[in-house]
């Protein structure tokens, strides 16, 4: 089975305020696609981000899915972090997330989320609404195995 992480980001979730439902609704999407999915929540910190991501990768997981941190504001350092750890860009999913939000929201080109390799894992950043994350599922799920196929093959 293939194994993937959900990493919600989020500095009120992460301290307790509030009811996450972006990374629920992204563990069963991944759980529905037959993966086996951890889940972990941590702040607007950049660097707090990047360690989670390398721990993941560290473990052989797969595919990391990010949710939240990644609009205009200040504290929004998901890409960054994310950038901080790939060692090579698969801007496909991020162009991808970008087009179907914006299919159904003109907002939908605020996202700045990046996605790329590390090692033999996949990390790609969603947006942090349960929404957009379903809507923007059905244009990454299909391509997952075969992505991990090709990464397993080093």
């Amino acid at each position: 089975m293939m194994r993937a992480a959900v990493l919600t980001i989020s500095t009120s979730l992460s301290e307790g305020d509030g009811e996450d439902r972006s990374g629920p609704e992204l563990v069963r999407l991944c759980e529905a696609a037959g993966l086996e999915t951890a889940h972990e929540t941590v702040g607007d910190d950049r660097e707090a981000i990047k360690q989670a991501m390398l721990r993941w990768v560290e473990q052989d997981v797969r595919f990391i899915f990010t949710t939240g941190g990644t609009g205009l504001t200040i504290d929004d350092v998901t890409p960054e972090a994310t950038r901080d750890v790939i060692q090579r860009e698969a801007p496909g999913y991020a162009e991808s997330i970008r087009t179907e939000s914006r299919n159904h929201t003109p907002l939908g080109i605020l996202t700045r989320g990046v996605s790329g390799v590390r090692a033999r894992t996949l990390i790609v950043n969603f947006p942090g609404s349960p929404r957009a994350i379903g809507q923007s599922w059905p244009v990454v799920e299909p391509t997952l195995k075969h992505a991990a196929e090709t990464l397993e093959r080093g």
